[in-house]
């Protein structure tokens, strides 16, 4: 540890702050010191009452801190978590207390399933104001405590510092997650030595477990003597930047890999060994050779029922071996025979050097029955179709196709959430953006304003539908202010079209409040200043993603697809995981 590193994070934090009381500064100033100390960039976020003399230090640092102001406290959140998800670095918001902290709490939860990185500060009700029931106080602390790796008042502004350093380090280290800070107003204002410090220990918080030795030769001699092994490819690969370990492991063993939703991008989608997405609405071969295998090997996912399905009788043939950095994710949900804690960039190639050199051919060759029965059945009327209204997928295939397959795929939730992520490819780390565990309906559009600040150099493709886009299309405004680059492809089906499609296949077809009234999207776009398509014939599509993709700045693409298409295949809640629906 550096001289500058707070050393023990567990100690008084008023007993960290040194002499040099010569130079007293506001907590608010403190606190933009103590971001730039911790390379923050950009931030995302609403003023408000209880914030305003952060803000107003905020002034002083435009230069330095490129603040993005959105038109929702929730898309503040989901745009920190975009950003945080497509370059690697914590994502930052701020927003006043009352409803503009309570406005982040869907983000904090989402962030919090989904590990994503995320430093959320709130204002606060004076000190003195606090437990008065002032205007706009709210217990932000309890609040946030069951969904954020940490949650802190900060009461002093000699607390600032330390609580800005402990709160990056715990937020970004280990698994990541979101983590809280609500910033008394009066402590904002009070004034407080700054010296330069970060964190890079706490007492009994352990990021990285220790990686026991024995557990890697277990997991090597299975892998060895395994004949049908399977590999699950979760978003801690990505997490733990170790796709090319990944990919070393997965080559010299010759194991078949699927990828969860938020794995997808960790492995090239024509990499040879990758059989598709794994679950609900994934790969016919990835599910049904899911039963079929004899040994299963989880890298960095959680075994959540969208991808077990009946746990009963999920892979009960199979041995399994757990890689992950999360040792409550151990045995949480599927027993496992090896355990292999550790982060994955040092544990995957620790695996690997044990390995023998396998291909695996036969058990590689079966997938492809499967494959093919599926491309027959489902993939091919979906991405070329010859008549009727345009398909999703269709829409979906030719972005991806057009964009070279390296763009960055933002979705909302949905059937476009699902379609987006069987039928869109890529080619590059870090390039799917959507909300996994939370399912968080209005996530997208802001997701993707993030994502343009976080990979400027990237072409950032958002897929939604006419449901999501109405739950946060006032940040069209924000698009509009900042130029957002943020290419809008939406999927107008007049339906809440994710439930709707339950409807038809588990409630006889009553579409109880699914149908829905549609604004004159175009009309919407022009007035905030973003150009706009509508397309409703496939002989026109390309010139209108063309279009879309050479025009400079934000565009929506609007895709008028059929109605009541249904995402396929589907395995049922409840249902064995190869027990998959491919027609309706």
């Amino acid at each position: 540890m550096s001289q500058n590193t707070i050393k023990d994070a567990q100690s008084q934090p008023q007993e960290q702050v040194a002499a040099n009381s010569n130079s007293l500064i506001t907590g608010a100033e403190i606190l933009m010191r103590a971001l730039l100390d911790e390379g923050v960039t950009t931030l995302f976020g609403y003023p408000g009452g209880a914030i305003m003399p952060v803000y107003d230090a905020l002034y002083d640092y435009r230069d330095r801190l490129n603040h993005i102001l959105v038109r929702h406290e929730q898309a503040a959140t989901h745009a920190a978590e975009g950003y945080a998800r497509v370059s690697g670095q914590t994502g930052v918001c701020l927003v006043t207390s009352g409803p503009g902290a309570t406005n982040t709490i869907t983000g904090i939860a989402d962030a919090m399933m989904d590990s994503t990185p995320m430093v959320v500060i709130t204002g606060q009700v004076g000190v003195k104001m606090l437990g008065t029931d002032a205007f706009q106080e709210c217990d932000v602390v309890d609040i946030t405590q069951p969904i954020s790796k940490w949650s802190y008042q900060i009461r002093s502004a000699k607390d600032v510092a330390w609580a800005v350093h402990r709160a990056f380090y715990i937020a970004g280290s280990g698994r990541p997650g979101p983590v809280v800070l609500d910033f008394a107003k009066s402590e904002q204002i009070e004034k407080a030595p700054y010296i330069y410090g970060t964190i890079d220990f706490i007492r009994s918080y352990v990021p990285v477990p220790s990686t026991d030795k024995q557990s890697i030769a277990e997991a090597a001699a299975l892998i060895n003597e395994a004949k049908r092994p399977l590999v699950l490819v979760g978003q801690g690969v990505e997490l733990g930047n170790a796709s090319n370990e990944l990919k070393a492991f997965i080559e010299k063993a010759g194991l078949p890999a699927g990828c969860t939703l938020l794995g997808l991008s960790a492995l090239p989608s024509n990499h040879p060994l990758n059989v598709g997405m794994l679950g609900m609405h994934g790969s016919l071969g990835s599910n049904k050779k899911t039963q079929e295998c004899d040994l299963l090997i989880a890298v960095g996912m959680r075994f959540d029922d969208r991808i077990t399905g009946n746990l009963a009788t999920y892979a009960k043939q199979a041995r399994k071996i757990h890689f992950d950095i999360d040792p409550s994710e151990i045995n949480k949900n599927v027993t496992v025979d090896v355990a292999v804690l550790g982060d994955c960039k040092e544990t995957l190639p620790a695996v690997t050097a044990l390995l023998e050199q396998k291909q695996h051919n036969d058990w590689r060759e079966s997938f492809r029955i499967w494959d093919e029965k599926e491309s027959q059945v489902v993939i091919e009327p979906q991405i070329h179709p010859t008549e009727g209204p345009l398909r999703m997928g269709e829409v979906i295939r030719r972005v991806s196709e057009l964009t070279h397959d390296k763009a960055v795929l933002v979705t909302d939730v949905g059937q476009n959430q699902m379609m987006a992520a069987r039928y869109f490819r890529f080619s590059e780390k870090r390039s799917i953006i959507t909300s996994g565990g939370m399912g968080t309906m209005g996530y997208g559009l802001p997701a993707a304003i993030g994502a343009t600040f976080g990979a400027p150099d990237r072409t950032v493709c958002l897929f939604l539908g006419d449901g999501g886009l109405q739950m946060t299309i006032e940040e069209f405004g924000t698009i509009m202010e900042q130029h957002s680059p943020v290419k809008i492809i939406l999927l107008n089906n007049n339906f809440l079209g994710n439930v709707r499609q339950w409807q038809q296949l588990f409630f006889s077809h009553r579409y109880s409040f699914t149908p829905m009234m549609n604004p004159d999207y175009e009309k919407i776009a022009e007035a905030y200043n973003i150009p706009v398509l509508t397309v409703t014939d496939r002989n026109k599509l390309d010139d209108a993603i063309n279009t879309m993709l050479s025009t400079e700045g934000p565009f929506l693409l609007q895709a008028a697809v059929l109605e009541e298409d249904n995402v396929l295949p589907m395995c049922c809640p409840g249902h064995d995981v190869d027990d998959m629906m491919l027609e309706v």
